[in-house]
C-alpha cells in the first residue's frame, strides 16, 4: 500500500498523527515518537495502525524498539508547561 493511501485511511478515522508526534499507549503505557504507519486485516476488515519507537530505561540500561498498535491505542502526548 502507498503511504498516501495510509495516510489518507488513518485521517478517515479522525484521529491523525504525523511522523515525529510523541503518542501515549493507552492500554500498556508505552510512551515514544510515531516513525511509521501500517495496516492489518482481521475479518476481512482493514485496521491502521501506528508504528512507535519506544525507548525505556531500567536498570541503567536502555531498550529501544517499535511498537506497532491500532491508532485508536494512542493518544497524542504533550508535556505540560
Amino acid at each position: 500500500m502507498d503511504r498516501d493511501i495510509e495516510v489518507i485511511f488513518i485521517s478517515c478515522n479522525t484521529v491523525m498523527f504525523s511522523i515525529g508526534d510523541y503518542v501515549l499507549n493507552q492500554q500498556t503505557g508505552h510512551l515514544g515518537k510515531v516513525v511509521g504507519y501500517g495496516n492489518y486485516q482481521l475479518n476481512q476488515v482493514d485496521t491502521a495502525t501506528l508504528k512507535v519507537l519506544v525507548a525505556e530505561t531500567a536498570n541503567s540500561q536502555k531498550r529501544v524498539f517499535v511498537v506497532e498498535d491500532k491508532v485508536s491505542a494512542w493518544i497524542r502526548w504533550s508535556v505540560a508547561s
